[in-house]
């Protein structure tokens, strides 16, 4: 993965413990070098896929539902809301209790959720029935991605958590790609209940595997944090109140950094089909098949934004800062300029560009979060995280855009979503500023918990 092998300890209040490992993904020293980190990501990413799949899958059936019920596009939309309201609203508290719960235990339940909710999409008699099972995979799916990415973090060495949390929350976009063309194909060759049958299945059968290879046991041998207490037996662990959550000024900046910056991007993600529908003259699905090139050049920028920011920041954390505003502003200059162009090879390439970049800054962001609070509540800040990323990006942009293509034209409203990213900029050299003292603060929050306990 072309990372980083020397290690060095970030100032996080508390030093890492990896110390004389020679590989990011390592136990604390002392600990023989191991494969397991690596099976624990490729498992919890898996299930981040099946997520999304059973999720976007309903994208895929549109038609098909709308034939056989006679659904009206509002009802359509309805199917499709009622995951995002779910999540908006349930991630915080269910990402607290995970932290209580255990997170293994968590995810496991989750998993079982949203397949079992899938499957009941499958065997839907009616709209009713439908928008009830939608409702449940809402619940299964509300806090997977700030509780699955807390797991992982915790096996690892801070040095490499931006690539992980980049690469983890591309998992989304790659998600929904392949549950959206994969659906699609079973829904025409078999019919649009097996589309859903398909991701239900695949669901449980990732999760019966996650359950018996990652255990609470086996994760507290390889934890990476600082104080390993995060899956210990409750007795053992130190926790800070949840409330240092939200009195750390630098992670606010990092809340309102990230949820900003995702505006732009989740607008790529809703209107380039559209777009290119309607500026390019494609057929709807000739222009999906090229939208989805560029959701792909969102989910790789991630990934590949968070391998640099990790290299860029090995020596001084404080970068990753840096870096996250750099992303914004590549992604602002390219789709600023480019949305202001003339179809056709130049602007092409510019959305490219700016696709690649447009959320490069989460991986950054959820590393930053995850640096600057106590693991005891780190799900619970991830999760913090994902609220942010969905009401200020995720849910806000699309409507905003609908909202103003009406009165402005499309290309109108796509010209004014870049400069969203002046607001994410501010907040993360807002961050930066004040960055040494939230260390500090988390520092003075670590030890007040110790004495405690």
């Amino acid at each position: 993965m072309g990372l980083p092998t020397t290690t060095t300890a970030e100032p996080t209040g508390a030093p890492d413990p990896a110390g004389a490992a020679t590989t990011p993904g390592l136990a604390p020293a002392g600990r023989r070098r191991s494969l397991y980190p690596w099976l624990v990501f490729a498992l919890t990413f898996a299930l981040l896929l099946s997520d999304y799949m059973s999720r976007q899958v309903l994208s895929a059936v549109f038609p098909f539902l709308k034939a056989d019920w006679a659904l009206t596009d509002s009802q359509l939309a309805s199917l499709t809301s009622i995951v995002a309201l779910m999540v908006g609203l349930l991630t915080f508290p269910l990402s607290l209790l995970a932290d209580r719960w255990g997170r293994v235990r968590s995810l496991v339940l989750m998993a079982v959720i949203w397949s079992l909710a899938t499957l009941a999409c499958a065997v839907a008699a009616n709209y009713e029935q439908m928008l009830a099972a939608r409702f449940l995979v809402g619940v299964g799916e509300a806090a997977y991605g700030s509780v699955g990415i807390a797991l992982v973090l915790s096996v690892f060495a801070p040095r490499v958590h931006s690539t992980l949390s980049g690469a983890f929350m591309a998992g989304g976009s790659f998600g929904s790609v392949i549950g959206v063309s994969l659906g699609g194909v079973i829904a025409v060759h078999l019919s649009w209940r097996w589309s859903f049958a398909a991701m239900a299945v695949l669901g449980l059968l990732l999760v019966a595997v996650f359950r018996a290879v990652v255990t609470e046991r086996r994760l507290a041998e390889h934890n990476a944090e600082a104080d390993s207490h995060t899956d210990l037996p409750t007795a053992t662990r130190i926790r800070v109140p949840v409330s240092t959550l939200f009195t750390n000024p630098a992670i606010w900046c990092a809340y309102l950094g990230g949820g900003l910056q995702m505006f732009t991007a989740a607008v790529l993600l809703a209107w380039t089909p559209s777009f290119f529908n309607r500026y390019y003259g494609l057929a709807p699905d000739k222009a999906g098949v090229i939208a989805s090139v560029f959701v792909l050049l969102i989910g790789t920028g991630m990934v590949v934004c968070g391998m640099i920011t990790d290299r860029v920041s090995r020596n001084d954390p404080s970068r990753k800062w840096a870096s996250a505003v750099a992303y914004c502003t590549i992604s602002l200059a390219a789709l600023g300029t480019a949305f202001t162009l003339e179809t056709g090879a130049l602007q092409l390439i510019l959305l490219g560009v700016g696709a690649f970049f447009s959320a490069g800054s989460s991986g950054p962001t959820a590393a930053m979060v995850a640096g600057l609070t106590h693991p005891s509540v780190r799900a619970s800040a991830l999760g913090t995280l994902t609220v942010a990323n969905n009401i200020l990006g995720l849910a806000t942009g699309p409507f905003v855009v609908g909202i103003l293509a009406d009165r402005l034209g499309l290309v109108g409203a796509l010209q004014i979503t870049p400069l969203v990213y002046l607001l994410a900029i501010a907040a993360l050299l807002v961050g930066r500023r004040v960055y040494p003292a939230g260390l500090r603060k988390l520092t003075e929050q670590s030890a007040a918990a110790s004495a405690r306990a």
